[in-house]
């Protein structure tokens, strides 16, 4: 019996043993699992970062452009570009300047909204609320009229404003909404709404990319009008009409008031040009949306008029009169003469070495350019313009770590190139200066400032520019916005800095949690996260690191897709043979010095690109899975490129031309587009291509060009989705037929 007793113990031990091991590789796969989980979701982010900094990147170049081309194009040449004047120096309509213009607009007795009444009262915004849980939309004649409400109570404001918490029991910030009403009304769910209990700050980015961007920022404005002492709003980056024309607001408001419209917008432009653009909590937290600089002056932006900078995407007027250009002109032609002495091969050689200046990618010229344009701070950034040929800023490079820097301008005079130096910056130029800052810059790990060249405007700001800032103004804290944090906050610089985000499913559902922080006497902040979702509750994690990692990849390939031409070159570099491969590590070089995205190529691999039997990679494959939307046969590959990378940049100049929003320009106007954007490209476009290529998508030869087919024409497909579709069309016929 003590046999039996000892053998039963030994196979329970075993047993146990064998659990054990099993509940081991069990953890460890799972840990496996869950470590390539976190990679993949990492990498996502990375994507959709990356790609959306560019983006931003493109705008501030073609802003840049723009504005280049009023200031100086006017001057040399004796005739402005109507076009540019129209987009960043609109005519006032005199009809808004009467104050109770929005009086004349009728009302029709079918409208079943909500009908304002001023002074805003509690039914009043519990009534918009309703409705646009409803999706109904506000008539334009209330909008216009809490629009000037709004514009009034605003003038009054200051530019910093100071909240005290001995007042209010506590003060709840929030970050970036970006027309997300569902994330709006849950924390108005959560929270409360506003009122004397419940104090708001909504630091910034209320409009653009989101679909709901008017209905948030009426809410906004008339809780504004209703508790002007307990709802304060600060200034963010995208409250800006150059950055609305990209990013879908200017877009929204001409969908939803086709009548109105303009002048809805010419109010929004205004009114945002008045907004706050810093909130200071019991004198010890700053609040700004974007952040600081070395250079940032908290008394001297108490002073500036703010209102002057309608844009922080244009720059401030530079006029070329008062440069000096007659006195250069002697030493430019004593150069020319010097050159022209040197051998030919020494001429041949200095021209191909500046040949890589003059076809700068989108990155290249924002670092080359970024002290060119206005400040007193070389570490401050904004993207200067792709100049046209006949008048090109000369950057003579520095260390190879530096940004270049611009000290000369070369302007045409008589037969000649002259260089004189850039004007010192005036005190509006200072002014802009210190806004772009405050909206545009991101912190960084590292110590010091320097130009934020991965966005293309306002600075990277370290801990130490951070504890410098706090320790002059007596502060404790810095809280900002303006960069989506996959847990809705995160902080940095030993705890002194914030980044607040509130704006859920940012970049695809399930991507990010939307926060908002609050304070109390004690200014301990204390966050609240959610995450508004119809869907993403029925999803594992897996699946939804799944969906974002293949919307992101989506995104990635299509701008391998456009870069096609200058990645065929690169790879074609390292294939001296013509064997249509590439080894990985040279592949992924090509990539990340043609696009400047800074993701993990080699991880990204086995998504973008297929090896062969012997370990090279086959470089073609990247570009087998998509195609052109609709081919146009007259269309050159290299023009066809063109197309395809600058698609939003085009859509935002012939959305200025098309001024009624019928979707149709003539065909001179059509002319006269690519004229200017072949400029911005600092490439040339032949005037009989691009005939040819009004001709051929005219189709019905009215002489007008219908531009929403002609983008379609230039969108990416991906060609395993149209597989994919056919297959569902060709199945779902078979059931019907059945």
């Amino acid at each position: 019996m003590g046999c039996g007793t000892s053998v039963a113990t030994e196979k329970q031990g075993e047993t146990l043993e064998q659990a054990m091991k099993a509940a081991v590789l069990i953890q460890r796969w799972y840990r496996r699992y869950m470590a390539r989980l976190e990679m993949r979701r990492r990498y996502t982010w990375n994507i959709f970062q990356s790609i959306e900094y560019a983006g931003e990147q493109d705008q501030l170049q073609l802003s840049s452009f723009f504005t280049f081309m009023l200031d100086n194009f006017t001057q040399l040449n004796g005739n402005g570009p109507d076009l540019i004047s129209q987009l960043l120096d609109p005519v006032v309509d005199p009809w808004l300047d009467r104050e109770t213009c929005y009086n004349l607009i009728h009302v029709p007795e079918s409208y079943t909204g909500p009908r304002l009444s001023f002074p805003l009262s509690v039914a009043d915004t519990n009534a918009l609320l309703s409705a646009f849980k409803d999706q109904q939309t506000l008539h334009a004649r209330y909008v216009l009229q809490l629009l000037y409400e709004t514009k009034k109570l605003l003038k009054q404001m200051p530019n910093i404003v100071h909240l005290s918490t001995s007042y209010y029991k506590e003060i709840t910030i929030c970050g970036d909404l970006h027309g997300r009403l569902d994330d709006l009304l849950l924390i108005f769910y959560k929270n409360g709404l506003p009122s004397a209990e419940t104090l708001y700050v909504f630091n910034g980015d209320f409009v653009d990319r989101g679909k709901k961007s008017v209905e948030v920022v009426i809410l906004l404005f008339a809780f504004l009008l209703l508790y002007p002492d307990y709802m304060h709003l600060n200034r963010g980056n995208h409250e800006d009409h150059i950055m609305n024309l990209r990013y879908g607001f200017t877009k929204e408001v001409m969908q939803k008031y086709k009548t109105h419209g303009r002048e809805i917008l010419q109010l929004f432009q205004d009114v945002f040009s008045l907004l706050p653009i810093a909130t200071v909590i019991d004198g010890k937290i700053l609040i700004v949306h974007g952040g600081i600089s070395d250079q940032t002056d908290l008394d001297f932006l108490s002073s500036i008029e703010r209102h002057k900078v309608k844009s922080a995407l244009r720059f401030p007027r530079c006029s070329l009169e008062h440069l000096d250009i007659s006195q250069s002109c002697r030493q430019t032609k004593r150069t020319r003469s010097t050159d022209s002495s040197r051998p030919s091969s020494s001429r041949s050689q200095n021209k191909n070495q500046r040949t890589p200046n003059t076809r700068l990618s989108r990155q290249d010229s924002a670092a080359s350019t970024s002290s060119s344009s206005s400040s007193s701070s070389s570490s401050s950034s904004l993207c200067s313009p792709r100049t046209p040929s006949c008048l090109s800023p000369h950057a003579f490079p520095s260390s190879p770590c530096m940004p270049y820097s611009v000290n000369v301008l070369q302007v045409p005079f008589l037969d000649s190139l002259s260089s004189v130096p850039l004007p010192s910056p005036s005190q509006h130029e200072q002014e802009w200066k210190q806004i772009v800052d405050i909206l545009w810059s991101d912190p960084k790990i590292q110590d010091g400032c320097s130009p934020n060249t991965f966005r293309g405007g306002g600075c990277y700001f370290g801990p130490d520019v951070t504890q410098r800032l706090l320790l002059q103004h007596g502060l404790q804290l810095l809280i900002r916005s303006h960069e989506c944090k996959q847990e809705g906050y995160e902080f940095c610089h030993n705890g002194k800095v914030i980044t607040i985000f509130s704006a859920s499913n940012y970049y695809e559902e399930g991507s990010n949690r939307g926060a908002y922080v609050k304070l109390g006497r004690e200014l301990v902040p204390r966050f609240y996260q959610y995450q508004v979702s119809r869907t993403t509750r029925k999803l594992t994690l897996t699946q939804r690191v799944r969906a974002a990692e293949g919307s992101a990849l989506r995104a990635l390939k299509e701008k391998l897709f456009a870069h096609r031409s200058e990645l065929m070159a690169g790879f074609q570099q390292y294939d001296q043979n013509n064997t249509g491969r590439v080894s990985v590590c040279e592949w992924a070089l090509v990539l990340e010095s043609v696009l400047r995205l800074d993701l993990p190529w080699r991880t990204l691999r086995p998504h973008l690109a297929r090896l062969a039997p012997d370990g090279s990679l086959e470089y073609q494959s990247c570009f087998e899975d998509m195609g052109p939307g609709i081919p146009l046969p007259q269309v050159t590959s290299n023009l066809a490129e063109t197309l395809f990378r600058y698609r939003t940049d085009i859509e935002i100049i012939f959305n200025i031309i098309d001024k009624d929003h019928s979707g149709l320009i003539s065909i001179e106007e059509f002319r006269q587009t690519w004229r200017l954007f072949s400029t911005h490209l600092g490439v040339a476009i032949d005037d009989s291509a691009i005939d040819d290529l009004a001709r051929s998508i005219d189709f019905n030869k009215d002489g007008s060009i219908d531009f929403t087919e002609f983008l379609e024409a230039f969108r990416v497909v991906h060609k395993l989705d149209s597989k994919d579709q056919q297959l569902h069309e060709k199945m779902d016929g078979e059931k019907r037929t059945g």
